[in-house]
């Protein structure tokens, strides 16, 4: 009885460590957020490398969280696969055109959100994403994180 006991015991706690695992698999609205902060503070630091390192840094590319700018024209400097592609005009499935709304919700030395339809990295299905949105003098930037499904 007791070894029957032990091993539910130890089913359970897998249970939980595989639930916990599956919870980590994607990013936070908390972990989001402090992405889009250290890519303000390196961005101010030295821009060029910051950009570079947006592109290649696990720092700035975790998970689904990654970080992504447009510059005054609208165009993205900085996208896993969108780069060069305009920022300003992307519309989600639906129609709707949040590339806009992130230039019109982005202000400087603040972290607003735009919420909109976009599919995870690899793959097509688009599922609700927020952004944290914000100006860093001639960029705008953010960073998104999918709502749990």
């Amino acid at each position: 009885m007791r070894a029957l006991l032990m091993a539910s015991a130890l089913a359970v706690g897998v249970a939980g460590v595989a639930f916990a695992q599956a919870e980590d698999e994607f990013g936070s609205p908390e972990e989001a957020r402090e992405m889009l902060e250290n890519a303000v503070a390196a961005i101010e630091d030295d821009r060029d490398e910051a950009l570079e390192r947006f592109r290649t840094d696990d720092e700035f590319r975790d998970r689904d969280l990654y970080v992504f700018c447009g510059d005054e024209d609208g165009d993205f400097v900085v996208h896993p696969t969108l780069e060069g592609q305009s920022l300003r005009d992307l519309e989600d499935r639906a129609g709707e055109p949040f590339g806009e709304r992130i230039y019109e919700t982005a202000e400087e030395g603040e972290f607003n959100q735009v919420d909109y339809m976009w599919p995870r990295p690899g793959e097509t299905e688009p599922i609700q994403k927020s952004s944290y949105v914000t100006r860093v003098d001639d960029l705008v930037c953010a960073v998104g994180y999918y709502e749990p499904e």
